[in-house]
Order: C-alpha cells, then sequence, then structure tokens
C-alpha cells in the first residue's frame, strides 16, 4: 500500500538511479580530469613557445644593439684618426709659421713684393735696393719692412689655422653622415 500517496519503489530501482548518478558524477569528473590535463598540456606547450619566442627576442636585440656598439667604436676610430691628422697638420703649420717668423726677425729672410711695371713706368715706383734679386726675369721688386712682414705672416697662420680647423669640421661631419 503506498504511503502518503507514494508508489513503492524497490531497492533495486533506488540502487539504480544512485549508480547511475555515480556514474554521471564519475564521468563528468573524469571529464573534467581530462580536460585539465589536455588544458595543462596545451598552456605548457603555450608557455614554452612564448618562452622560445621571447628568447629569440633577446637574442636579436643583443644582436642589434652590439651591431650598433661596433658601428659607434668603429666611428669613434675614425674620429680618433680624423682628429690626430688634423692636430698634426696644425701643428705642423705652426711649426712652420714659427720658422717663418724666427727667419724674418733674425733678417735671415725677407719678404718682398714684386712692384707692378705700369706703376713703374708712370713714375711712382718704390725703388728697389740694390741688393735684392729678383727670380721673376728682372721684374722690380721691393722689400717689407720686417714688422710689416712679421703681420702678414700672423695673418696667414690664423688663416691657415681656420683652415684646418674647418677641413676637421667637415671631416667630422662626413664621419658622423656615415
Amino acid at each position: 500500500m503506498p504511503v502518503f500517496g507514494l508508489m513503492p519503489f524497490s531497492y533495486r530501482a533506488i540502487g539504480l538511479v544512485v549508480l547511475l548518478a555515480v556514474l554521471a558524477y564519475g564521468s563528468a569528473a573524469l571529464a573534467w580530469h581530462v580536460q585539465d590535463w589536455r588544458y595543462g598540456r596545451q598552456l605548457t606547450e603555450q608557455a614554452r613557445l612564448h618562452a622560445e619566442a621571447l628568447n629569440q627576442l633577446t637574442l636579436a636585440a643583443a644582436t642589434q644593439q652590439q651591431a650598433e656598439q661596433d658601428k659607434r667604436l668603429a666611428l669613434e676610430r675614425r674620429l680618433s684618426a680624423s682628429e690626430h691628422t688634423h692636430y698634426r697638420a696644425l701643428s705642423d703649420a705652426q711649426r712652420d709659421q714659427g720658422r717663418l717668423r724666427d727667419r724674418l726677425a733674425t733678417a735671415d729672410l725677407r719678404l718682398s713684393v714684386l712692384l707692378d711695371a705700369g706703376d713703374a713706368a708712370s713714375g711712382d715706383s718704390v725703388p728697389a735696393s740694390a741688393s735684392s734679386r729678383s727670380l721673376d726675369n728682372g721684374a722690380p721688386r721691393a722689400r717689407l719692412d720686417p714688422s710689416h712682414a712679421q703681420r702678414i705672416i700672423a695673418i696667414t697662420d690664423a688663416g691657415d689655422s681656420g683652415l684646418i680647423a674647418l677641413q676637421a669640421c667637415q671631416a667630422y661631419v662626413r664621419a658622423v653622415a656615415r
């Protein structure tokens, strides 16, 4: 007889329902574990690939940095060589100018200027000294006063120094622009 309006179930049916529930729960749990393992492997593989990509990027960056450093060192060497060359040219020019000033000061050397033949005909010429020698087939020459010669040498010295400095600047710009 039914108790409280329920139909009697057999214990077998209840056991079967419980068994099906346990199997469903077990299969769901098993499916979750299988999914966990599968996704775990995928995540591990993805992490490995990501680490390899980062390693390759790091190696590429290090290679590029080394190349840039090599370029910078080569530029520094070229600039140093250029600076040495221009320093040597400047010191040689200063030494030559110093010798010339010394020779002018000791009267070992005299500066003279070539006189214009047209002015000599007009009678306004400066008389050339009797001891002046000429390399210009007898063209008249006049000696400069030593103080004026010193000033001329100082001007040419400044000009030479300026030209050497300009060449050094141009070489620097060319080297850096490369």
